[in-house]
C-alpha cells in the first residue's frame, strides 16, 4: 500500500511538471530593411491572456543571459519577449565592439526608441498577452533603452532598469512617461551614478512615479553571473542580483494587481 501511494504521488508530480512547460522560440521582425530577431518565452500551461514583459539586452546584444531572464519571467506566468535592438546576426565579443555598437544608439535616441517600440509591438500583438498589462525591463544598455521607450510615450504599466544608463539629452521628454518606474542601481557603480542627480531632477520635474534603489557595494553589471570582474568596475553581486529581482517581482505584483 505504501509503495503504491509513493508511486501515485510520483506520477502525479510528473504529470504536473509535464503540463507546465516553458516554451521558447525566436521571432523575426523588421525595422525597414533591417531584420531583427527577438526571443519569446511563455509557460504553455497558463491559459488566457496574461501580462507581457519586454526585455532589452545589454551592450553585447541579445544572447543567453537575456534569454535566460525571459525564461525566468515565463516561469512567473508572464509572456516575455526579448527585443533585438542591434539586428539579426550581430554578435559582439569584445568591449570595443560592444561600445562601438551601443554608441550608435546612444547617439541616435530616435533609432533606439524606434527599435524598442518595435519590440513592444511584437509583445503586445501576441495573442497570449493582455496589451493593457505590459512592462519593460532592461540591463545596462537595455536599461537605457527601456527608459527611452518610456520617454517616447509608450503605453506601459511599468519600467524596470537594472544598472542602466540614466543620462538623457532631452530631459523634457520625461513628461511623456506613462509608466511607473523602478531603477535598480549598484551603490558603487562608477559608470551610472554620476547621472543620478540629473535623472532624479528629470523625473521630479515631470512628476513621474518612480523609485530608485541602490545596493551597497554593488558595481556595474551586478545582475549578470558572466561578469567575473575582469573588466574594472563590472562584477556580479549575488546579493544585489537576488534583491533587485525580488524588488522587480514586487513591483510587477503591484502594477498588475488589478
Amino acid at each position: 500500500m505504501k509503495n503504491w501511494l509513493v508511486a501515485f504521488v510520483f506520477l502525479a508530480l510528473s504529470w504536473g511538471t509535464a503540463q507546465a512547460k516553458v516554451v521558447t522560440q525566436t521571432v523575426d521582425y523588421k525595422d525597414g530593411d533591417t531584420v531583427l530577431e527577438g526571443y519569446l518565452a511563455y509557460d504553455d500551461s497558463v491559459t488566457g491572456k496574461r501580462p507581457g514583459i519586454l526585455v532589452v539586452h545589454e551592450w553585447n546584444g541579445l544572447g543567453h543571459y537575456v534569454q535566460g531572464r525571459c525564461e525566468q519571467l515565463a516561469q512567473l506566468g508572464y509572456v516575455a519577449f526579448a527585443a533585438d535592438i542591434y539586428g539579426k546576426g550581430v554578435s559582439l565579443d569584445t568591449p570595443e565592439a560592444c561600445k562601438a555598437e551601443a554608441t550608435k544608439f546612444y547617439g541616435d535616441r530616435k533609432l533606439l526608441r524606434r527599435r524598442a517600440n518595435l519590440g513592444l509591438d511584437q509583445l503586445k500583438n501576441n495573442p497570449m498577452v493582455d496589451p493593457a498589462k505590459t512592462a519593460a525591463i532592461g540591463y545596462c544598455f537595455g536599461g537605457s533603452a527601456v527608459l527611452e521607450l518610456g520617454r517616447s510615450g509608450a503605453d506601459l504599466s511599468g519600467i524596470v532598469s537594472f544598472h542602466g544608463g540614466l543620462d538623457n539629452p532631452t530631459p523634457a521628454d520625461a513628461k511623456n512617461i506613462k509608466a511607473k518606474v523602478l531603477v535598480c542601481q549598484g551603490g558603487a557603480d562608477q559608470f551610472t551614478l554620476k547621472s543620478l542627480p540629473a535623472f532624479e531632477k528629470e523625473m521630479d520635474e515631470a512628476k513621474v512615479d518612480y523609485k530608485v534603489i541602490q545596493y551597497d557595494g554593488a558595481v556595474h553589471g551586478f545582475t549578470n553571473p558572466d561578469n567575473k570582474g575582469t573588466m574594472p568596475g563590472v562584477k556580479y553581486d549575488a546579493k544585489a542580483d537576488k534583491a533587485s529581482w525580488k524588488a522587480m517581482k514586487e513591483f510587477f505584483n503591484k502594477i498588475f494587481k488589478s
